[in-house]
């Protein structure tokens, strides 16, 4: 049986770098698969259904059942779904494994950062950003060994699928001491929620969030080719700088954040990043385009962790749930914005399109602003049954 907090902190890292190779797959594969754009949208589609179910299952759940079994079965579906990706042809069969897939992900993104919150509740926003970067590097990783593969996709989706396989094994042998969240039904808990404007705020906003990263990986390097005049291989350097600003971030503002500054550090952060895709999206800035990309970054990249944490503190009896509801954020936030964005793109053009992107966070600005205060970090952890009172 594995009992350290050590060894299960790094399986949680694990199971998000799987995340990130997850919700990359197939955008990196597709080239060498021959699908069409439609079909890519549908998969990605697809995934983010099964993603946005299961996110909100495992996060009610873990707030009742072991996480490591959550993460168990999270670990089987994933590991089931890279070794059927593409086995047959068929498309209606690789959507299939494009939902289970979606459901892997959405119990890691429901059960892993509760877990994190029950073994590190002190440094809570350090480890959920840790745990966030491992996602990143995960993306990363992918198409750079795909690239050391000359492309051969299938070879690593098989060897991916093979370690979370032992991941599993991994989160069956996992025992933790339960932890005590209150006598709260998920009825009422759910109704916590609904009736909450601290968590619709934050909900909002990290759709808002979400919805610039993913937008700004999937556009930037067609800005700089486009509207900067980068050739290809610059243009490509930028998306790569400003992921390395998201990992800094993350390491940074994991290390450096208390609980009761986290109110502070994500309006900073929020003010910040909305000055900085201003800059870099709006403004010819020359040699400091990459310099100006970095600080996109590094300013993005630990909101969405950082918001997580705060409503995770607010509600520490009910941690779980909350999160599920926050993180149905990511399929909602990565579908949304990059719509508006292409829309925006096809009826006035790329230029005009990207203010979306600081608009947006200007928003999200607003938003947290006007819903997502608390008068002190004391007052954070209330059990359900009085919340709703």
């Amino acid at each position: 049986m594995i009992h350290n907090p050590r060894t299960i902190t790094g399986a949680s890292f694990l199971a998000m770098l799987f995340l990130g190779v997850g919700t990359s797959l197939v955008g990196s594969a597709a080239r060498d698969i021959g699908l069409t754009a439609t079909q890519i949208g549908l998969l990605l589609t697809i995934q983010n259904v099964g993603v946005g179910i299961a996110v909100v299952i495992a996060g009610a759940l873990s707030d009742t059942q072991p996480k490591s079994r959550i993460l168990f079965y999270g670990s089987v579906l994933t590991a089931g779904s890279f070794l059927a990706f593409y086995a047959a042809p068929a498309f209606w069969f690789n959507l299939v494994v494009m939902v289970v897939m979606g459901a892997g992900i959405g119990a890691y993104e429901g059960a892993a950062d509760a877990l994190l919150f029950d073994l590190h509740e002190e440094r809570a926003s350090f480890f959920i950003n840790i745990n966030h970067l491992f996602v990143t590097l995960g993306s990363g990783i992918i198409a750079l060994y795909l690239i050391f593969l000359e492309l051969r996709w299938r070879e690593a989706v098989i060897q991916a699928g093979l370690v979370v396989a032992a991941l599993a094994v991994a989160f069956a042998l996992i025992r933790l001491p339960p932890k005590h969240t209150g006598q709260a039904s998920l009825a009422q808990k759910l109704r916590v929620i609904a009736r909450s404007r601290f968590i619709a705020a934050l909900f909002i906003t990290a759709v808002l969030v979400i919805g610039v990263e993913l937008s700004t990986i999937g556009v930037l390097s067609t800005f700089l080719a486009e509207l900067r005049g980068f050739t290809a291989l610059p243009a490509k350097l930028g998306l790569v700088v400003f992921l390395a600003g998201i990992a800094c971030g993350r390491l940074l503002v994991g290390y450096l954040v208390r609980p009761e500054r986290l109110h502070r550090m994500l309006l900073v952060l929020l003010a910040l990043s909305t000055v900085s895709f201003a800059l870099l999206l709006l403004v010819p800035l020359g040699q400091l385009t990459l310099p100006a990309a970095f600080l996109a970054g590094l300013s993005l990249s630990a909101q969405f962790p950082l918001i997580l944490t705060y409503a995770g503190l607010h509600f520490r009896d009910m941690t779980g749930t909350v999160l599920g509801a926050v993180k149905i954020a990511l399929p909602v936030g990565g579908i949304v914005l990059p719509l508006l964005l292409s829309a925006l793109t096809s009826t006035a053009s790329l230029h005009i399109a990207l203010a979306l992107l600081p608009v947006s966070l200007l928003l999200a600005l607003a938003v947290f602003v006007l819903g997502g205060g608390l008068p002190s970090t004391t007052t954070l952890t209330h059990p359900p049954e009085r919340i709703a009172e």
